[in-house]
């Protein structure tokens, strides 16, 4: 009888394979091409064939991966959030979800892992194009943000979840999200150096404290600090 797949925590730890590791670094590398064109050129002046040929990959290689010039672009908000939503999942599950939210985030310790998000950003500050992309990056995220809430409350409670409710905290995440990085910009004016988005890391962290505080207190608060414990959800 065949092996059946690991599971539960031992699926978690496994070691991605080779072929993983290939599709990961081939992804990685369209992505970056993409990134590259995009500051050179500006967005919508190259095509499929720009980026495969900066990739070192066949056009058909391209479209094993994304769909569209602009679905690469979006990949790079997706992947942040692919990244704060795995630590996300590690989790206890009986762990207020914004107290979770904030502390996956503190896991993200290397500022750089913002890097990509900022730069998208700013790029976007002065293209209404990207903009509008950027947009609807973040709302299509919203949905990822919807699923993994659903999951949390079904683990912690076996019950599901009224969809207002999770529609509503997942547009307040986003929310949280826009709001700290439009006060970076406005901060450090998508400087992509080590404080700033460092800064960045912490704007986002803190705006997750806002969140699950309930907004408890108009006034400016001191920054948090990334290692202490995440505040109390009151959700």
């Amino acid at each position: 009888m065949p092996t059946p797949p690991p599971s539960g925590p031992e699926a978690e730890t496994a070691a991605p394979s080779r072929r993983e590791l290939n599709k990961a670094a081939t992804r990685q590398a369209i992505t970056e091409a993409a990134l590259g064109l995009l500051r050179s050129s500006g967005p919508g002046n190259f095509t499929v064939e720009d980026i495969a040929e900066e990739a070192s990959i066949s056009r058909r290689t391209f479209f094993n991966y994304f769909s569209s010039t602009e679905a690469v672009i979006a990949s790079v908000t997706h992947g942040f959030l692919d990244t704060a939503l795995q630590q996300f999942r590690l989790r206890p599950a009986d762990e207020p979800i914004l107290e979770s939210a904030r502390a996956a985030l503190v896991e993200l310790a290397d500022p750089m892992t913002v890097a990509p998000l900022a730069e998208l950003y700013s790029l976007g500050q002065s293209n209404p194009q990207l903009n509008r992309s950027e947009l609807e990056a973040w709302d299509h995220c919203t949905a990822e943000i919807i699923d993994a809430a659903r999951v949390r409350f079904a683990q912690a409670a076996g019950i599901e979840i009224d969809e207002l409710y999770l529609r509503a905290l997942a547009g307040s995440v986003i929310s949280c999200g826009k709001a700290a990085m439009d006060v970076w910009f406005a901060r450090c004016g998508g400087a992509l150096t080590p404080d700033s988005l460092s800064t960045l890391r912490q704007l986002l962290i803190d705006s997750m404290s806002l969140l699950g505080s309930g907004f408890a207190s108009p006034a400016a608060a001191p920054a948090a600090d990334p290692t202490a414990a995440p505040s109390p959800d009151r959700s």
